[in-house]
């Protein structure tokens, strides 16, 4: 059963009230203004995974307690690795690292937020406020490059999880990493949403010198109102288009990632994007199609439905029509893209638009030839 019923958006678009202060999720419960303010996600729903579910009702007595407002908290997770392989064959890495769980970010439409179910916890707000840190990111990494057998290739940092989220700038794991991987000279892909990333320019720019670096911005909308309520806790866009701007200037190699484009929101924006990406120096350029695996559609309908609610019906048909009928489909290939002729039609003007650009006339390959692995000198001498 859908959470946001077509009925509450028809009602919506045609001036109905909206409920106030209040979102709804699969059981009926709402989540207060006070209590989600500064959040993108408006439900806390159960993770999927756990025996029972919690239902708030009012019976009448008026005796439901003060909750207090949802709060970032961090906890610490100790994993036994911490580069996580993939196979995937529409992806262009077969590694990646994440020295965070859940990401404050925040972002509404984040395809990531089911993976606080394994932890048993919501997708929903807990997602952006309940969070785990990797201490140990460095230290594994280290033991795990000087494994025998082996062998470098691009790691990339910032695919499911953003690595300068705010909570960065006082576990400084991102920056570690990038100090192991300097030393190391092993290459590395960085996405953020982040104007954060500038603190690490120093490192970046080192590697970039030797082709062992590359960092995309990634940017889904100019509109400032927009990306406040969509993705309240990144940086805001102009902030990441001067994000750009320095780390071109460093001699970085900058890209710029469309991601998600929302058909029906955002999608007029593609050309506008791809062109101030470009006057900051971008020289490589990328897109995804919005996807809502799991808890992220129900998530991503509440908010729409209380942000744009004239728009829910348009939105969510034109996300059907790119994904057979349903809100997602995950078959490799056309998960990113989507399907379709409205998919068809944002993948051309993205192509057009670059190409007039000249965005991704040459494609920046990071080396491997020049890794080194960790302890190798170290360990020899210590035998004679």
């Amino acid at each position: 059963m859908e959470p946001i019923r077509q009925a509450d958006a028809a009602a919506f678009a045609q001036g109905g009230a909206p409920l106030a202060n209040a979102m709804i999720d699969e059981s009926g419960m709402r989540v207060g203004f006070d209590r989600r303010r500064g959040r993108a996600a408006g439900i806390n729903p159960s993770g999927r995974y756990e025996p029972i579910s919690r239902h708030v009702f009012d019976d009448g007595w008026s005796t439901l307690e003060e909750l207090p407002p949802f709060k970032t908290e961090v906890q610490v997770e100790k994993p036994r690795t911490i580069i996580t392989r993939n196979s995937s064959p529409d992806i262009s890495f077969d590694r990646s690292i994440n020295p965070y769980r859940g990401c404050e970010h925040g972002c509404v439409y984040c395809f990531a937020r089911p993976t606080h179910a394994y932890m048993g916890m919501s997708p929903g707000l807990d997602f952006e406020s309940k969070l785990f840190a990797k201490p140990d990111a460095a230290r594994l990494l280290e033991r795990e490059l000087a494994k025998p057998g082996y062998e470098p290739r691009t790691i990339a940092i910032g695919t499911n999880t953003d690595p300068y989220q705010p909570v960065e700038r006082q576990w400084r794991i991102m920056r570690e990493v990038l100090e192991v991987l300097e030393a190391h000279d092993h290459p590395v892909g960085v996405v953020t949403k982040s104007a954060l990333v500038t603190r690490d320019i120093d490192i970046l720019g080192r590697m970039a010198e030797k082709g062992l670096a590359k960092v995309a911005l990634s940017i889904t909308t100019l509109d400032r109102k927009l990306a406040r309520t969509m993705e309240p806790r990144a940086a805001t866009p102009p902030k990441r288009l001067e994000a750009l701007r320095t780390l071109s200037d460093a001699g970085i190699p900058a890209s710029v990632m469309i991601g998600p484009v929302i058909p029906g929101l955002t999608d007029q924006e593609v050309e506008r994007i791809l062109e101030s990406a470009h006057a900051a120096g971008a020289r490589e350029a990328g897109y995804i199609i919005l996807r809502l695996p799991l808890e992220v559609s129900p998530i991503f309908k509440d908010w729409l439905l209380r942000h744009y609610p004239d728009r829910y019906r348009h939105v969510i048909s034109l996300i059907r029509s790119m994904r057979g009928g349903k809100d997602y489909d995950a078959e490799w290939g056309k998960r990113m893209k989507g399907a379709g002729p409205y998919a068809w039609q944002i993948g051309r003007r993205f192509e057009i638009a670059a190409k007039r650009l000249g965005l991704n006339a040459e494609k920046q390959r990071l080396r491997s030839d020049l890794f080194k692995k960790p302890g190798g000198g170290a360990e020899q001498l210590m035998l004679l």
